[in-house]
């Protein structure tokens, strides 16, 4: 009986589409985001639960749980954020090209004459031409 080839997970995403894995500065703060927030949320319940009496063994468990807690909404909080900074520099980004290709576009129509509407048809500076 013959094995089935384990598929490589990122093999039939490769290239449809923006991730935010491949994003540097992403990666690098949500990582750090979940971090601080399991630290924090473990501090913060194991004081809680010594403040309320419990024993230690009990504190540090229910601390677990929150640190445990306390990472995965801050994993999710973190992704939330980057995922809608990382669409606004997409867009800046196109804004960017779209102007630049639009000042190529008046360069090159200086350069033959002809006149470039704002929707990117050009017409030439003669009236009769264009009638």
């Amino acid at each position: 009986m013959a094995r089935k080839a384990k598929a490589d997970p990122g093999a039939g995403e490769a290239g449809s589409g923006i991730t935010l894995t491949r994003h540097p500065k992403a990666r690098r703060q949500i990582a750090m985001a979940k971090g601080w927030g399991g630290l924090l949320a473990f501090a913060v319940v194991v004081h809680l639960s010594s403040k309320a009496g419990l024993p230690t063994v009990n504190a540090v468990l229910r601390g677990l749980l929150g640190g445990l807690a306390g990472y995965v909404v801050a994993w999710v909080i973190a992704v939330n954020v980057w995922r809608h900074l990382a669409l606004a520099e997409l867009e800046a980004l196109r804004r960017r090209v779209v102007e630049s290709m639009e000042a190529q576009a008046q360069a090159a129509a200086a350069a033959t004459g002809a006149v470039v509407k704002h929707d990117g048809s050009r017409s030439s500076g003669d009236p009769v031409a264009q009638g």
